[in-house]
C-alpha cells in the first residue's frame, strides 16, 4: 500500500488550496478514505473522510462549509478542496486507509498512512 499526498504549499488567509493523494497497492473503490491533520505539538486530528463510493463525506466541524472531500476511483486519487483558509488550518495533512471499521473519525480507524504534506497559511 501506498499513499503520497501532494498540493500543499503556502497561501493567504482567505484563500485556497487543493490536496491530491496517489493510492496504490490496494483496491482503492473499496475502501473508504480520509485526510487528518497534525499541527506542531498538538495530536493528529480528523478532518474530513469519504465512503468508498464517495457518496457520504463526514467534517470535523471547523472545516465544514470551507473543505470538500472527493475521490476519483477511476484515477486511484483523494482529494481535498480547502477554500477559505484561515492561519488555524496550518498543519501537515495526511491521507489515510480505512481499516473498513464502522467509525470514521478517530485515527485508529486506519491503517495506512502518507507521509503527509505542509499546509502553511500566513500572509
Amino acid at each position: 500500500v501506498q499513499l503520497v499526498e501532494s498540493g500543499g504549499g503556502l497561501a493567504q488567509p482567505g484563500g485556497s488550496l487543493r490536496l491530491s493523494c496517489a493510492a496504490s497497492g490496494f483496491t482503492f473503490s473499496s475502501y473508504a478514505m480520509a485526510w487528518f491533520r497534525q499541527a506542531p505539538g498538538k495530536e493528529r486530528e480528523f478532518v474530513a473522510a469519504i465512503t468508498w463510493s464517495g457518496g457520504i463525506t463526514y467534517y470535523t466541524d471547523s472545516v465544514r462549509g470551507r473543505f470538500t472531500i472527493s475521490r476519483d476511483n477511476a484515477k486511484n486519487t483523494l482529494y481535498l478542496q480547502m477554500n477559505s483558509l484561515k492561519p488555524e488550518d496550518t498543519a501537515l495533512y495526511y491521507c489515510a486507509k480505512s481499516k473498513m471499521s464502522r467509525s470514521y473519525y478517530q485515527v485508529d480507524d486506519y491503517d495506512y498512512w502518507g507521509q503527509g504534506t505542509q499546509v502553511t497559511v500566513s500572509s
